[in-house]
């Protein structure tokens, strides 16, 4: 069978990719711009267009049909649209990332399964996803456009470490910081249940949806089953670099005030307890099982990125906004009167 990923190299995409590079029932098609083109398995084909240029995407894919096509990198309604006009009739399957963040905050019910209310007053982002959900499955009741959702929740890459606050350059800055044994922020008081989910075990859902005739029409999520505390999050991290982090605890609303775009990421998203219901992609992949613990995760990723410069990019912006809440926060505690003293 014949697959096109529209991106392909992403945080989510690559490890699908490397994963249907060895897989003998997949021919596997790259739409891009060349990112990342020299960490690409062999076996892996590349049709090199701006998808964001209709007339360019049009006349590159011109001839070709497939079994299967995903868009990585489809954030707005418009983009959808133009996938439409780009793929119907062309493709057995199209399937769409949308996000697990679009799902209902706040939240009713920490449980979360695929009929959960999709609405999120505090996140742009997850508004727009919630529209492109809402355009595709317009086409797929109206003109049998073959659409399958999913909606993933926090996945992560050997280049990224997964934390809570982190500033426009990633979270590189944490760790450093950690390892300096200078504190972190941590929204909230840390005990808040998230699920953080490795790009590998992600890949074994999603290439199990990929071909599959009861996904059609279909929203998923698919996450790992393990449940953590943003206390417990950071503190593998800790041990990951040889360190037991200094957290310093603020409220998430405080954070969301004072970060850039912060309320969506904090109060649309990470300072809500999720508990996903995996029953459903279970059923669609029998075989799925998330196995990657996220303690096993940390280490791979700091691994990874001691021995990659690239990815340890300084943020001493970050760093100094940091340092100055931190000091503000604690000079307020010593500040505030005592009841009964």
């Amino acid at each position: 069978m014949k697959a096109l990923f529209i991106g392909g190299t992403g945080t989510i995409s690559m490890a699908i990719t490397r994963a249907l590079a060895n897989n003998p029932d997949w021919e596997l098609y790259l739409l891009n711009r060349g990112s990342r083109e020299t960490e690409l398995p062999a076996g892996v084909h590349t049709i090199h267009a701006n998808i964001n240029d209709e007339a360019e995407a049009a006349k590159a894919l011109e001839g070709l049909t497939f079994d299967c096509v995903c868009d990585f990198i489809a954030f707005v309604p418009a983009q959808l649209e133009r996938d439409y006009r780009l793929f119907a009739g062309k493709t057995k399957q199209f399937m769409f990332i949308s996000s697990a963040s679009a799902y209902q905050k706040p939240l009713a019910d920490y449980r979360i399964t695929e009929s959960t209310p999709l609405v999120n007053p505090y996140w742009e982002y997850s508004r727009n996803k919630i529209a492109c959900e809402e355009y595709l499955m317009k086409m797929y009741r109206e003109n049998g456009f073959p659409v399958t959702i999913i909606r993933p929740s926090h996945t992560y890459d050997e280049r990224n470490v997964p934390v809570g606050a982190h500033g426009d350059k990633g979270s590189w800055q944490v760790v450093k910081r950690m390892m300096e044994g200078k504190p972190v922020l941590v929204h909230g008081d840390g005990t808040t249940l998230w699920t953080i989910t490795h790009n590998t075990d992600f890949a074994k859902a999603f290439i199990g949806l990929m071909g599959n005739i009861h996904a059609i029409g279909e929203a998923v999520h698919i996450t790992s089953d393990e449940k953590l505390t943003w206390n417990q999050i950071h503190e593998c991290v800790g041990r990951a670099v040889g360190c037991a982090p200094k957290l310093v605890h603020i409220a998430s609303e405080t954070l969301a005030k004072l970060g850039p775009d912060w309320e969506g990421a904090l109060i649309g998203d990470k300072s809500n307890t999720v508990l996903f219901d995996n029953s459903k992609i279970k059923r669609l992949v029998p075989e799925f099982c998330a196995t990657t613990r996220f303690d096993q995760g940390a280490r791979e990723v700091v691994d990874y990125i001691y021995s990659h410069p690239e990815c340890q990019t300084p943020d001493p912006e970050f760093d100094a906004w940091c340092d100055a809440v931190i000091e503000q926060y604690e000079a307020m505690m010593e500040k505030l009167p005592k009841l009964g003293g």
